[in-house]
């Protein structure tokens, strides 16, 4: 065969190839056009709502699980998902997905992380079953947008038991510390006042809290003043009797006290000072010591003597009676006049004890003089005209020579006594 004819044969051979080639192309293309347009009108149109964002998807996706798995979601255990995962997709399907974000709740104090998908912080509260009391109080309002990381603080109100000064009650609260309380109450304390327990104390469901008011005042009490009476002695008054020369005034005095009142009631009283608004007047009485003496006559007769022829009369005998005579003194002893005067240690700055240390206030009772030691020896026991036997157990100043001071324990008694002279005896 020539190479003319060999050349022929092949290209006639390779036309013939070629049309078969073409043929088997035009199949192919026409089944993957087919098989694409079966593809595609065969998909179910759904939506997703991503986050709140529309998204049209078709989709050949069987279940909701392959669905996400396409677009390249993976829903976490927390993220809301409006279909389970095992799901059918159909045509039409809304399938929502919101991803979870963390926030924290604090309540009374006690921090906790929460996953949440809810809008708002009402919603989350819903969400989480908790139900706010009248009187809990919130960090955040319920109509807030809830949002990543967001902190909500809840503090649930508790009652307590008040007493503010005097005046029970009880009073809802969501603070933990007495002072916290008092600044939420808007309860002042004043200067003097106080609260039990103490501000730093905790305050916890059922406590008391005692609020004392205190306050200072001050009381004036308005007291009379005796008057003292005193008694002189007045020669040219009959003894046994008395004569009013000056009529006694009482006076007045004012005592201030400082009274601490305690919601009202008195607890302590103290006397800061005493105001004399009026003096006493003393009342004057003349005693009287005049003695009379009076001579006594006595007349008897003689027996008469009678005759037959004369009668005689014996003349009248006459005896005058004697006047008594004084005291005696003691029998024993040096005796003299003194001056006296009177004394008591019941005024104000007297201590009480004498020069030899002698408490009078201690015996009241007590016969004490005070005497010049140059003239009578303390110590000596010596009998005072009027006033009985007393000890020299003390000095004064004005107590010089033939003068002596006479104890009484009343101021009544040393006034009664008053200036005179009398006669003592000295004793030992």
């Amino acid at each position: 065969m020539t190479m003319k004819s060999n050349m022929e044969n092949f290209f006639a051979r390779v036309k013939g190839g070629k049309n078969v080639f073409m043929i088997c192309l035009s199949v192919i293309v026409l089944g993957l056009v087919s098989g694409f347009i079966v593809f595609e009108t065969t998909k179910a149109s759904v939506t997703l709502v991503l986050d709140g964002e529309e998204k049209p998807v078709d989709t050949h996706a069987d279940t909701v699980a392959e669905l996400l798995k396409d677009e390249e979601l993976n829903p976490g255990s927390h993220d809301y998902l409006s279909h389970d995962l095992s799901a059918k997709v159909e045509a039409g399907d809304v399938i929502e997905w919101k991803p979870a974000f963390q926030v924290t709740l604090s309540i009374n104090g006690d921090n906790q992380q929460v996953w949440s998908t809810k809008d708002t912080v009402k919603g989350f509260l819903e969400d989480q079953n908790m139900e706010l009391g009248k009187h809990d109080q919130m960090s955040v309002s319920l109509d807030d947008e809830l949002k990543e990381n967001m902190t909500i603080a809840v503090d649930e109100a508790f009652k307590v038991a008040v007493n503010d000064g005097g005046k029970q009650k009880e009073i809802w609260t969501t603070s933990t510390t007495v002072a916290g309380f008092l600044e939420q109450q808007n309860i002042q304390l004043g200067e003097l006042d106080r609260v039990e327990p103490k501000k730093e104390e905790d305050v916890t469901a059922n406590s008391e809290i005692n609020v004392i008011r205190v306050e200072k005042v001050t009381d004036v009490v308005e007291e009379t003043i005796d008057y003292a009476t005193i008694k002189k002695n007045d020669s040219s008054i009959q003894k046994g009797k008395e004569t009013v020369l000056e009529d006694g005034q009482e006076g007045k005095r004012e005592k201030h006290y400082e009274v601490v009142l305690e919601n009202g009631k008195e607890v302590s009283r103290e006397l800061k000072k005493t105001d004399v608004v009026k003096e006493s007047s003393d009342k004057i009485v003349a005693v009287g010591t005049q003695v009379i003496t009076q001579t006594a006559v006595k007349t008897s007769s003689a027996p008469s003597t009678q005759s037959k022829s004369t009668k005689t009369a014996s003349k009248p005998a006459t005896k005058t009676s004697k006047s008594p005579s004084k005291p005696e003194s003691k029998s024993s002893g040096k005796v003299m006049n003194v001056s006296t005067t009177a004394y008591t240690a019941n005024c104000a700055g007297c201590s009480g004890i004498t020069s030899t240390g002698f408490n009078l206030k201690s015996n009241p009772d007590a016969k004490i003089i005070a005497v010049d030691p140059s003239v009578i020896p303390l110590g000596s026991k010596v009998h005072v005209e009027g006033y009985g036997t007393a000890i020299a157990a003390d000095t004064g100043g004005a107590i010089k020579g033939n003068k002596i001071d006479v104890f009484f324990s009343s101021k009544s008694a040393a006034y009664a006594w008053g200036n005179k002279t009398v006669q003592i005896t000295i004793l030992d």
